[in-house]
């Protein structure tokens, strides 16, 4: 194993004194730019590098933000991690990502990563369904501040920002039955998942206020993916009672049920209205168009970032913020027809 180059080790090649290659490699004004290129060039070829953890002991911060999530592979986490990053990195500090696949061993995992690592604040939307939620607990012991976003926890005094899906549930099946839908069907995520249990419950309220009957061949409960829509739509089609409108809680899956049942001779909006959630890109691109319902990730990874750093700043006590409640909005496209 080669030898940790250190700042002696530059300062004895270039005949300078490490108060001096410590204040370039810092880009203290007090050295000349030439100065600074000079000793940085020769960190570059030496593979110097920086002893970043024993600086965050001395500063007693690391300028680092931990983001936990569930998973990357969505386009709605991908765009609240982008407004995370885009606001953290105007505030010169750095995002560590990590994601638990649904697993709560992971994320317990991740937590200790994320402690060890000394994050100096913590961004979660958490793992559905878990039962031990000590490893938050340790974060809040030591007064280093947690946000939760999207898939919530219930602590006390810590910060959550969602969009209502109760309402946001409500709003997209009341708008099929405007379309005319008298029976209409709800596909979703696992109902342990409080996100899909909020849309759900809005879903029956919406029918319940417009005295439409429910039952539970009206419900499907999947992982939302490209398979579980096929057999969806492979189900659907040899109901004998099948839907004229369908409220699905995910983009991915609303696209892929339209395409499958339109090759099983359904049309759309003919025969059924369909509507997603999220406003994902593949919205724009089906024929027709998807109606959904816009969440709006970007604005919540900046306003959760804004928040965590301004406490961090002094600027604020986040224990004083209970829940922040984003607007949704109900987008009508093509899928979804007129009475």
């Amino acid at each position: 194993m080669s030898k940790e180059i250190t700042i002696y080790d530059i300062a004895e090649k270039l005949n300078l004194s490490a108060s001096t290659i410590s204040r370039a490699l810092n880009d203290h004004p007090a050295i000349k730019d030439v100065t600074k290129k000079r000793i940085n060039d020769a960190a570059i070829e030496m593979g110097y590098r920086s002893n970043f953890f024993a600086k965050s002991l001395r500063s007693k911060s690391t300028m680092t933000i931990g983001v936990m999530v569930p998973k990357l592979d969505s386009y709605f986490l991908s765009t609240v991690i982008s407004g995370m990053e885009k606001v953290a990195n105007e505030a010169g500090y750095t995002i560590l990502i990590a994601q638990s696949l649904e697993s709560e061993e992971k994320e317990i995992s991740n937590a200790k990563t994320m402690f060890n690592s000394r994050v100096d604040g913590l961004l979660v939307s958490a793992t559905f369904g878990a039962k031990n939620i000590n490893h938050f607990q340790l974060f809040l012991n030591k007064g280093i501040p947690t946000l939760f976003f999207d898939s919530i926890l219930d602590f006390k005094n810590t910060p959550k920002i969602v969009i209502d899906n109760f309402l946001a549930g409500y709003d997209a099946t009341q708008h099929l039955i405007e379309m005319g839908c008298k029976r209409v069907f709800h596909i979703t995520g696992n109902l342990r998942r409080k996100v899909y249990y909020d849309r759900y419950q809005g879903y029956l309220e919406a029918l319940k206020d417009n005295n439409l009957s429910f039952s539970e061949d009206m419900l499907f409960v999947t992982t939302l993916s490209l398979e579980a829509s096929y057999e969806v739509s492979q189900q659907i089609n040899e109901l004998e009672r099948k839907p004229d409108g369908i409220f699905v809680s995910n983009d991915t899956c609303a696209a892929s049920i339209m395409i499958s049942l339109k090759r099983m001779g359904f049309r759309f909006p003919e025969d059924i209205s369909i509507i997603g959630f999220n406003n994902d890109p593949i919205t724009q691109i089906v024929e027709p168009r998807l109606s959904t319902i816009n969440y709006p990730g970007e604005e919540m990874g900046e306003i959760a970032a804004k928040n965590l750093i301004n406490h961090l700043s002094g600027n604020m006590d986040i224990q004083l913020t209970n829940t922040i409640v984003l607007r949704h909005e109900l987008l009508v496209r093509g899928s979804t027809k007129p009475v």
